[in-house]
């Protein structure tokens, strides 16, 4: 994972990928998922329009104070990844760049800051988005994971009809009830094998 920063007009992070260069940009198509995988937004209205067009609302947790956002994007895709633009709010774009790598490819997320006159970025600094590391790191975990089940279509299902649409508190609680789950049905697991075996023996 890198990070850096360019004075106050751009961030980026970066990561590894297991997919292929031409499978990431398949994945980097799907730009609702993009965003729906950043674990610091919470959405509350998404809507795609015509040309690679949509509408986003909802709440930006990687500050505190949350704030909250509508703005829209289009969405343009790149030989090297697709780029965004917003319309309005102080981030100008967002820039997904793909190049290949030893294990398979490389992801760079960079966030540009560039709509208002440096003077006046200090009276908006509660409106900058911090979620870009985490973000980063959240979708090479999710690349891993969909380099790894994705060819099972119930894991597909849930990952697009169950987990994408919840909040990142409603994936967080299902997760440690899945974890909760796991252990009881292994602990029941153990009790019935102790009580065959002591049966066994009697």
């Amino acid at each position: 994972m890198d990070d850096s920063a360019t004075g106050e007009d751009a961030a980026w992070a970066s990561v590894e990928t297991p997919l292929s260069v031409e499978a990431l940009k398949d994945f980097c198509a799907d730009i609702e998922r993009l965003y729906r995988i950043n674990p610091m937004l919470e959405f509350r209205h998404w809507e795609a329009g015509p040309d690679n067009r949509f509408v986003f609302s909802g709440r930006n947790i990687s500050q505190e104070p949350p704030f909250d956002f509508e703005f829209g994007l289009s969405a343009t895709r790149r030989d090297d990844g697709v780029h965004i633009d917003y319309d309005r709010g102080i981030k100008s774009s967002t820039t997904f760049t793909i190049e290949p790598a030893a294990q398979g490819s490389r992801l760079t997320i960079t966030d540009r800051y560039e709509r208002l006159p440096a003077e006046q970025r200090s009276a908006h600094l509660h409106e900058v988005d911090k979620s870009l590391v985490v973000w980063a790191q959240y979708l090479q975990q999710y690349m891993i994971n969909w380099q790894r089940w994705s060819r099972f279509g119930p894991w597909r299902w849930y990952m697009r009809r169950v987990w994408q649409p919840m909040k990142p508190a409603g994936r967080r609680i299902t997760y440690i009830l899945l974890w909760i789950t796991t252990v009881e049905i292994a602990l029941i697991a153990l009790g019935v094998a102790v009580y065959f075996a002591e049966y066994a023996d009697s």
